[in-house]
């Protein structure tokens, strides 16, 4: 058993860091600096209802590692003037056959309700084990959308959810790349883009059978630090809407539950930080699960784009690099709660 567990670590690791790599590769985002500029594009909503718009500046308190920071903009944003781009990514690789028939006629109905008019330009993009690509470019015609959609040919992947922890540690190299990819080609263009990530997540490779040695948790740790910086730069707002509905498990919807807490040191990590609904609600999204409606789910995701506002503050220094920084928003009307990237990761000022 201990041989098998050692082999187990080998594998996982092995893969693990090939991502890692990958998400690691040269963007066309400029590097994180000591002094730059954090942008938070902020979403406030009630209890119930859409997000609410026509709140001012002093309505809102910026708590940096729990210290209030200083706005240096501020702007509200209604919706359609603003500059939004949406893409909408079929994952096919982390999806059986069967769901991803259910998920066309599911966004057939999403892309063709109310005559077509989409409140936002929306790209398709899809991603098989051949990586990804688009597969129709944006546009606010629906319909239009829905026709390139049915021509497109997503073939089944080789990877299956059954081919067990081999087939797992696959599916989240390819899934990580993937990510990687789509946030580098997203990076150079002007305003906010929002990800619709159709998929029931990638793999955590997470729990008591994995033991990672100090060097392994540093390679995590470095891929945390990556994917959260690029998303940040690019201005990309990341959502998990989950197909798979209520034959999805309710323990294994959850579980990514155990690694939202961001995290400040290697010896903290594990493969879950990495897990797509995680990564998610750290970009400000939302991570949605165990609705069979998937229509339905990829609407509440556009209404929950705007309005919003968009508040930019000056990075604090880090003592040493990689500094986690934990963010937070307070209200000054009862009732409302603000949700926007979670945290930062600060580096130290430059030495003369």
């Amino acid at each position: 058993m201990i041989t098998s567990n050692r082999f187990f670590c080998f594998i996982f690791v092995t893969v693990l860091c090939t991502a890692a790599i990958s998400a690691q590769e040269p963007s066309a985002a400029p590097p994180p600096t000591a002094a730059s500029k954090i942008y938070l594009d902020v979403v406030v909503t009630p209890k119930s209802g859409p997000p609410v718009a026509d709140l001012q500046q002093q309505d809102f308190t910026l708590l940096d590692n729990k210290s209030p920071r200083t706005f240096t903009s501020f702007q509200a944003f209604t919706g359609r003037e603003a500059a939004i781009k949406v893409v909408l990514v079929i994952d096919a690789v982390n999806t059986g056959a069967e769901r991803i028939g259910y998920e066309r006629i599911q966004i057939d109905k999403f892309l063709r309700a109310d005559g077509g008019h989409l409140a936002y330009p929306v790209a398709l993009a899809v991603f098989t084990d051949k990586g990804i690509s688009i597969a129709a470019e944006l546009s606010s015609d629906g319909n239009a959308l829905s026709d390139a959609l049915d021509k497109q040919d997503i073939a089944i992947r080789a990877i299956g959810r059954s081919a067990a922890f081999y087939g797992a540690a696959e599916r989240l190299q390819y899934s990580l790349a993937a990510l990687h990819q789509l946030t580098a080609s997203l990076a150079p263009q002007p305003g906010r883009k929002i990800v619709l990530w159709v998929s029931p997540g990638w793999p955590l490779l997470s729990g008591p059978r994995v033991q990672l040695t100090s060097n392994q948790q540093q390679h995590i740790f470095s891929d945390v630090v990556s994917f959260s910086t690029q998303l940040r730069q690019a201005g990309i707002t990341l959502y998990s809407v989950n197909p798979a509905g209520s034959a999805e498990s309710v323990l294994r919807a959850s579980y990514y539950k155990d690694f939202l807490k961001g995290v400040s040191k290697p010896n903290q990590v594990a493969a879950g930080n990495l897990g797509l609904p995680v990564l998610a609600l750290q970009s400000g999204g939302l991570a949605l699960e165990l609705n069979n409606d998937l229509t339905a789910l990829l609407q509440e995701c556009i209404s929950d784009v705007a309005p919003y506002y968009e508040i930019s503050f000056d990075a604090a220094p880090g003592e040493r690099p990689d500094e986690y920084h934990q963010l937070e928003i307070k209200l000054a009307k009862p009732g409302l709660t603000a949700h926007t990237r979670q945290g930062y990761y600060a580096q130290p000022l430059p030495k003369n």
